[in-house]
């Protein structure tokens, strides 16, 4: 027992570098999870005082916790045997798979990560691309809702921005959970989204399994009170109009919402424009070819928002323009009763977008070189003049006071873009670039005739 064992010194390294690990993560590991969780719990008391709607417990439960929670809920576990059968497969590794899936979808909410970074980051994203409207009755809208109901925002889909904007505009009142694709399981990207407590979806995915997993999470955080933002397009517009909905999502909220239970519902139609959409050539190449490839790559997204907090640091002009937001009238599910169909409630969440959608200068400027041609900057103002007066007073995101500079403005803008020419005092659209004004004003078109004669430039079909 006394004698002397003599080892290579790389076996004695290894050995102890194996005992500190079993230390640390049997002793000391589990004391300091436990001391910096109670920092947390008391820091997230304080931060539910000033937030008008607090973070609900499900939010902050352990994502293991809410794995394991998930995995063996009824109906997952149900569809696990109905999986193992289909495929010919033990359960267990069917059972393995549903785990994979809950692994990838579940979140790891921090609500440092959330409110001390994230939203800082994106008050300053936001601010440094646009100059940001929001409109007056958001906070009345917002306020009027049940406290102890859960808020789902459906909004329509113009930019990869109405994250940041979205996120931003509610940081004040509550945490909000997204639904993102595949473009955000890039690593490091994917670390930071889930600790702002996003969760991601397999867009391309019609596995039973796979669907019923995303379901059942989508439907224990909402019965959780977990407010959420989703997108019924299912998708970036590439049009610039509204997109019929998809069910999706959506229709995992009202099939799992219980009228007698002690939560509703409220689902909140949000309204956004644009007078740049940072991806709009992307996004007109992809209508004009018939599919919905982006070719955007991660690197340049990153470059590009590393470069406008630089600009935006160095106090230099950086915005494109105004983003506007706007919350059109809430739709509950307790009120909207038991007959109410998936389909139906879309449809109406679609109009109230529709009826919410904020108007800017620039889808006001297209619309009016579309519809009328070469004009001179006084027969523009007076155009537009006019056709603001067709719109609801509520939707008008710019001010009649300043409406001469604000078009002159946008105007500017739209020439260094070489959108638009100004050529012996008439303004016009430069040829190429009709499809891009038609973008633009097609968010707007619903609240306007139909163009009737377009443009005539012969060797342009508009889309």
């Amino acid at each position: 027992m006394t004698q002397i064992v003599e080892l290579p010194l790389w076996l004695f390294i290894l050995i102890l570098l194996f005992a500190t690990v079993t230390a640390l993560s049997h002793f000391l590991l589990p004391s300091v999870r436990w001391f910096f969780r109670l920092r947390l719990e008391r820091a997230v008391r304080r931060l539910n005082k000033r937030l008008k709607r607090p973070i609900e417990p499900f939010k902050l439960a352990r994502r293991y916790d809410m794995i394991q929670r998930l995995i063996y809920d009824p109906e997952v576990t149900r569809e696990i045997v109905n999986y193992a059968k289909k495929n010919g497969v033990p359960e267990n590794v069917a059972f393995q798979k549903a785990r994979e899936y809950a692994r990838e979808i579940v979140p790891s909410f921090s609500a440092f990560a959330y409110f001390s970074f994230g939203i800082r980051v994106a008050r300053v994203l936001a601010n440094s691309v646009y100059r940001i409207k929001t409109a007056d009755g958001n906070d009345a809208t917002f306020d009027a809702i049940p406290k102890e109901a859960t808020v789902v925002f459906i909004m329509n889909h113009r930019s990869n921005m109405d994250y940041v904007l979205v996120t931003y505009l509610a940081a004040r009142d509550s945490a909000l959970a997204y639904a993102v694709g595949e473009w955000a399981r890039v690593w490091p990207l994917s670390i930071l989204i889930k600790s702002l407590g996003a969760y991601f979806i397999r867009r391309r995915s019609r596995g039973a399994l796979y669907r019923k997993v995303l379901q059942r999470y989508v439907q224990l955080a909402t019965a959780g009170g977990v407010n959420q933002a989703m997108y019924p397009e299912g998708g970036l517009s590439l049009t610039g109009r509204l997109q019929p909905p998809r069910m999706g999502l959506l229709s995992y909220v009202i099939d799992g919402f219980d009228p007698a239970g002690e939560r509703d519902v409220v689902l909140v139609p949000v309204a956004i424009n644009y007078d740049r959409v940072l991806e709009d050539l992307v996004l007109i190449a992809a209508d004009a070819r018939g599919d919905r490839r982006f070719g955007a790559q991660i690197t340049v997204v990153v470059g590009f928002i590393l470069r406008k907090l630089w600009q935006r640091l160095t106090y230099q002009e950086t915005r494109f323009g105004t983003a506007a937001v706007a919350f059109g009238t809430p739709l509950s599910l307790r009120d909207a009763g038991p007959e109410a169909t998936v389909e139906g409630l879309s449809e109406e969440l679609m109009g109230r977008i529709a009826q919410a959608m904020p108007v800017l200068s620039v889808p006001l400027i297209s619309y009016a070189l579309l519809e009328g041609g070469a004009m001179s900057s006084a027969d523009l103002c007076l155009r537009i003049t006019a056709l603001v007066q067709q719109v609801p007073q509520g939707n008008r995101a710019l001010s009649m006071d300043d409406l001469e500079m604000e078009i002159s403005r946008a105007l500017e803008g739209m020439q260094s873009r070489a959108l638009v020419t100004n050529e012996g005092g008439q303004w016009r659209a430069m040829p190429d670039q009709v499809p891009v004004l038609r973008f633009y004003a097609n968010s707007i078109a619903h609240f306007l005739p139909e163009i009737s004669a377009p443009v005539s430039y012969t060797h342009l079909t508009l889309p």
